[in-house]
């Protein structure tokens, strides 16, 4: 028989189920539920309490981690001030030494126009020297080229009158030996005549005393001696006209070579009258290139010397440079530790601010 209800019928309502209607068996059951489910929640309270003490432990934890990253950043920031302060003074020291380097340079481009002036000025004196002695030299020359003119045209002239003189000579020679050896061999053909005619008178009266008998063979002998004679008068002739023609020769080579000698003569005139003017400008471009090669050394050993300035210069500003870039370098790692840091610490921030929020809906819920 179920339980009488008291209270005039009151009902009593445990999240949202009415137990005035239930049985002593499910109320014991709903009891037990209710029980179990206390007890879950206050397994859950304690293991919230339990997570609210740890999350208060990482959060001073944190809070210790952010004020050491804080003091990291501050003295990270320091050592940048520092180096910063450092490098700029560095920088202002070399550029310092730098300005003093341009200075230098200057002081020392200034000396060296300084003295490449008076090395023109030198140099131009030089040349004016050397010109006026090449002027000497060259009135020197001229006259002594008039004076080699006149005795070359007086040795043309001993030349000519002596060649004329030699030539005369010979011709007044072979005319004399013509004339000897025409009348040697005319005197030989007078005589030859003579003694043929005599011969001749011979034979005949031999004829005449022979007659007859002989007369074949006077006549063959006759012959025989009219040929001889012949042949032998050819061979004079002959050789009167081979020696007429050889002595004609001998003229001829004599006037070719009294013709040559005149043209050579000629020759060497004109060569002689124009090499006097490639004489003047060869000894004029000697003292030229001279004139260029002293000021040529002037100038190459001031430009070694601002070279070997200048690659000083260029070495320092090479070593500046690196420096300056070691320092960026180390400048760039430094900012890249601090963003770093800064990342850590804000994502340590929003850690604990997800964690503290996370506390406050439990302590709220609680």
């Amino acid at each position: 028989m179920p339980p009488k209800k008291k209270g005039g019928g009151k009902s009593i309502v445990i999240d949202g189920v009415d137990t005035s209607s239930m049985t002593r068996e499910q109320l014991e059951v709903f009891c037990q539920r209710i029980k179990e489910e206390n007890e879950r929640e206050r397994e859950e309270r304690n293991f919230f309490q339990l997570e609210r003490d740890k999350l208060r432990t990482f959060w001073e934890i944190t809070r210790n981690e952010l004020e050491e990253a804080r003091a990291k950043i501050r003295n990270k920031e320091r050592q940048i001030e520092e180096n910063t302060e450092k490098n700029e003074e560095t920088l202002k020291f070399y550029k310092q030494k730098v300005k003093h380097l341009q200075y230098e340079h200057e002081n020392d481009l200034t000396e060296c126009k300084a003295q490449a002036l008076v090395s023109l000025k030198k140099a131009g004196d030089d040349h004016m020297a050397q010109e006026k002695e090449l002027l000497a030299d060259k009135i020197a020359l001229k006259n002594k080229i008039q004076e080699q003119e006149f005795n070359h045209q007086e040795q043309v002239r001993a030349l000519k009158l002596q060649h004329s003189e030699e030539i005369s000579k010979a011709r007044s020679e072979y005319e004399d030996k013509a004339k000897e050896l025409e009348l040697k061999y005319e005197k030989k053909f007078i005589e030859l005549r003579e003694e043929l005619n005599l011969k001749h008178s011979m034979e005949i009266a031999e004829i005449e005393e022979r007659k007859n008998a002989q007369l074949n063979a006077l006549t063959k002998q006759h012959e025989e001696a009219y040929g001889e004679m012949k042949m032998y008068y050819n061979d004079i002739t002959l050789n009167n006209l081979a020696l007429i023609s050889s002595l004609k020769d001998q003229m001829e080579v004599l006037r070719n070579q009294n013709e040559r000698m005149t043209k050579q003569v000629a020759d060497l005139t004109a060569e002689n009258r124009k090499m006097i003017e490639p004489l003047s400008q060869a000894r004029a471009e000697v003292a030229e290139y001279k004139r260029q090669l002293t000021n040529y050394e002037k100038d190459k050993i001031s430009l070694e010397n601002t070279k070997i300035k200048l690659n000083q210069t260029k070495r320092d500003f090479e070593d500046l440079k690196w420096a300056n870039e070691a320092l960026e370098l180390r400048f760039e790692k430094l900012q890249a530790e601090y963003q770093e840091l800064k990342k850590r610490f804000n994502q340590a921030v929003l850690e604990v601010q997800q964690k503290s929020s996370l506390k406050n809906v439990l302590l709220e819920n609680e």
